[in-house]
């Protein structure tokens, strides 16, 4: 007769490893605040290519390398968008050339994202300096609208749905006139247009809302193939798709006579953080890429699961990266790619990584080892890497042309962040002396 128990030792070393399993699992799902509680780990060569070639030549990471790299974040993270639009077609929707004052003039400006004319249209917001010339323009998405930047009665309220909240003036996720420069701390408008640049902003929620509902709305549904329901496990996910939107206001900006499309500048804070940098990697049209507080799944090193981790990124928000980014939940160490060598997809063109002291959620010791990490790459391509081997006091910017800030404060974005960017783009896009 089969014996249906097994023995106490049995039993006890099941129950050990059940204990230690339990453990371990705990010990995983506990956020990391501590560089003692870092684990150790390898991060994978930006300069040797999947099978073990050393990369030694520019031609060498442009033609093998970095195709290399961009394919294995397609596939492995934020998942492969698809190819633009034979053409797109847009709407000046208002225009004004006394705005802010009179110092400005203002352009929105409405673009079909796809060829069908009942598909998602991004609104873009302009504020441009008042000059013949074309002018550099910094790019971005916002979180609730573009009329949440300023308070400039003429901005367009945003239509569609939104994140709740009602100090911003956000009710049953529409808009109120309450809305009206609720973000403005975040958008010095003045003065980036006074220091000679336009801005152009757009509400990411036009492309793709911020919300799982399994990819019915948005931008997703309309590139589907036939009896498909849901993007594909390499296919793109939120992220993948503001980054994608950005690169179809990159095609109208191009075509204005009013910016100068080669000196865009896309720039992004937190979950658009993220996206600025996939976007600038996708994209090679973007002059600079400037990144702020983008923590996990953006600036910050995966393999340090120090605050925020892939685990708690993927179960928070299962809508931003591909569906293949969930193996490396807890096994961050198998991915083949980390984020230093998002930033080397970069190079040689200008990235600044910026940081806040008090958002240790997005690890911003992480952060500065991607910048350091990716610095061999510039160096390889024959410019300027990041010019420090620590990581920089706080309020002591490090602006070289990979370049890394630390602040004092939160996870947010303040006026002095502004006038960095703005410092660092004169330096390494327009080409402005001290």
């Amino acid at each position: 007769m089969p014996n249906r128990f097994r023995s106490s030792s049995v039993v006890s070393c099941l129950f050990l490893l059940g204990v230690a399993t339990s453990m371990l699992h705990a010990q995983q799902n506990k956020a990391i605040y501590s560089e003692a509680e870092v684990p150790e780990y390898t991060l994978p060569d930006p300069l040797v290519a999947e099978d073990g070639t050393k990369i030694e030549s520019a031609s060498q990471w442009t033609e093998r390398r970095r195709p290399e790299l961009l394919e294995l974040f397609e596939k492995e993270v934020y998942g492969k968008a698809p190819p633009a639009p034979e053409k797109i077609s847009y709407e000046v929707t208002e225009s004004s050339d006394d705005a802010l004052g009179g110092i400005a003039r203002r352009r929105q400006v409405a673009i079909q994202l796809t060829d069908d004319p009942k598909g998602p249209v991004l609104n873009v917001l302009m504020y441009l300096p008042k000059t013949d010339k074309p002018v550099p323009t910094f790019m971005t998405l916002n979180f609730y609208g573009n009329a949440s930047i300023n308070s400039d009665p003429a901005i367009h309220l945003p239509e569609g749905w939104l994140r709740n909240n009602k100090e911003k003036g956000v009710e049953d996720h529409k808009a109120t006139e309450k809305l009206r420069g609720a973000s403005e701390a975040r958008w010095p408008v003045e003065t980036i247009v006074k220091n000679g640049y336009g801005l152009a902003t757009a509400y990411y929620g036009d492309i793709d809302p911020d919300y799982d509902d399994g990819f019915q709305n948005g931008i997703h549904p309309y590139f589907y193939e036939e009896g498909q329901t849901k993007p594909k496990p390499d296919q793109w996910g939120s992220i993948a798709a503001w980054a994608w939107g950005l690169s179809r206001a990159m095609d109208y900006l191009e075509e204005n006579p009013e910016i100068d499309g080669e000196k865009v500048i896309v720039m992004g804070h937190s979950r658009l953080g993220k996206t600025s940098l996939w976007a600038g990697a996708t994209d090679p049209r973007f002059a600079a890429v400037i990144s702020n507080n983008s923590g996990c799944g953006g600036a910050a090193l995966s393999r340090r699961r120090f605050g925020e981790s892939v685990k708690r990124i993927n179960t928070s928000f299962p809508h931003w990266f591909c569906d293949n980014f969930v193996q490396y939940n807890h096994n961050e160490d198998a991915c083949p790619v980390d984020q230093h060598q998002l930033i080397a997809l970069m190079a040689p063109r200008p990235c600044l990584v910026c940081s806040a002291e008090g958002d240790r959620w997005a690890d911003p010791r992480g952060e500065f080892l991607s910048a350091h990490y990716a610095s061999p790459v510039y160096e390889l391509l024959g410019v300027e890497g990041l010019t420090t081997e620590k990581m920089p006091p706080v309020e002591q910017p490090v602006l070289s042309r990979l370049g890394y800030v630390i602040r004092t404060e939160e996870h947010n974005v303040k006026p002095r962040d502004w006038d960095r960017y703005m410092k660092f783009a004169d330096a390494h896009v327009v080409g402005k002396k001290d």
